[in-house]
């Protein structure tokens, strides 16, 4: 009898390994191990989104009508003449409130792994990271059901969304999705380590491939930045310090523990600091970890880090040298003056031609007539 239930046990094994290889197979891919180094990667071919939508979503992204006082827009805190962030420390947020982080660029989100500095929003999901910044009270406090209708009133808006969708009106989850259409047409182009990685090894300088050499060897940027927008998407603490303006600023110290509140931080009354993913995960290991930022487009964008505490790449890369602030995981760098000024200048050939779109203006609502909309 026990020989017989082992067989059999052993058969219900054998008939789960067997299912779960076919689900892998037809599937979920698995995860494999490659013994490679990890590198940087040229920006990928990009082919073109659905062009109706994006032209939806960039009338809106510069529309202030989606915020709910009429005052901010999207473009507001992502300013094309500003590396598409607002050029700020930390972000202004929705009038009368100040907010805690810096306002990161939103180019190249269609490359991201995660979305925002705590990496609370899966990145293959523009349209949730959408109707997230346009629902927080914090950032535009808008109600999707009075956007909608607000959208209706404009008569080139509808226009051009029958031309999308003929049988529908406009509607709040389709709003979010062609600004989410609109944001991922938002790549890197004609950087100049793009065309050095593909070949042409004049496009970059001397200087810039010593630091790519110290990139990749040395300094090991590249555990944590690496692929096409040189970011691992994970999770990491390098101890930059605090930005003294959110504990002096009642309402940046407000913004930062109402968020701790509704996200579900125990405890959050007693906090002083920016905890980043502690907040979302409720896991100790997580306090003061942050995403990976990108490195692409770094000489439009700053300032830097998550509370925007370094206006310069070499204060970066200054801070990265001594290996990060107080609880870092990163270790000393070792690199000397004119090592650093080379890790800068090859940071640089990962910025291509300045993404600008020109804003549409705001085109006037209209009375829509009562029975006839």
């Amino acid at each position: 009898m026990k020989n017989q239930h082992r067989k059999r046990f052993t058969q219900a094994l054998g008939a789960i390994g067997l299912a779960t290889a076919v689900t892998l197979s037809v599937g979920v891919q698995p995860v494999i191990a490659e013994n490679h180094t990890p590198d940087l990667a040229p920006m990928p071919e990009v082919k073109p989104g659905n062009a109706i939508m994006i032209e939806l979503g960039r009338n809106f992204f510069f529309d202030n009508r989606l915020s709910g006082d009429w005052g901010v827009s999207c473009a507001s805190c992502h300013d094309p003449k500003k590396g598409w962030g607002d050029g700020q420390a930390l972000s202004t947020g929705y009038p009368s409130m100040e907010y805690f982080r810096n306002s990161p660029t939103v180019l190249n989100a269609k490359y991201r792994k995660r979305f925002l500095w705590d990496g609370r929003l899966d990145g293959s999901d523009a349209s949730t990271l959408v109707r997230d910044m346009i629902t927080e009270t914090h950032t535009m406090n808008m109600d999707g059901r009075l956007m909608q209708e607000r959208l209706k009133q404009v008569p080139e808006y509808d226009a051009l969304w029958k031309k999308w969708r003929p049988n529908d009106d406009i509607n709040g989850m389709r709003v979010f999705n062609v600004i989410g259409e609109f944001i991922l047409s938002l790549v890197t182009t004609n950087a100049p380590f793009d065309k050095f990685a593909k070949g042409d090894s004049a496009a970059i300088s001397s200087d810039a491939k010593a630091g790519y050499a110290l990139f990749k060897g040395k300094a090991n940027c590249v555990s944590c930045h690496n692929g096409p927008i040189g970011s691992d998407g994970n999770l990491h603490n390098t101890g930059v310090p605090e930005n003294p303006d959110v504990l002096k600023n009642p309402l940046r110290t407000i913004t930062m523990l109402r968020h701790y509140a509704t996200s579900g931080m125990p405890n959050y009354m007693n906090a002083r600091t920016d905890v980043g993913a502690y907040a979302i995960t409720k896991k100790t290991r997580d306090i003061g970890k942050f995403q990976t930022a990108q490195l692409r487009d770094l000489k439009y964008t700053a300032p830097y880090m998550h509370n925007g505490m370094f206006n310069t790449l070499d204060e970066v890369v200054a801070f990265y040298n001594q290996g990060g602030g107080k609880g870092s995981e990163l270790k000393p760098l070792n690199l000397s003056a004119s090592e650093q000024k080379a890790l800068v200048a090859f940071l640089l050939t990962l910025s291509g031609d300045p993404i600008t779109v020109k804003d549409p203006g705001q085109p006037d609502m209209q009375i829509r007539t009562f029975g006839k909309n």
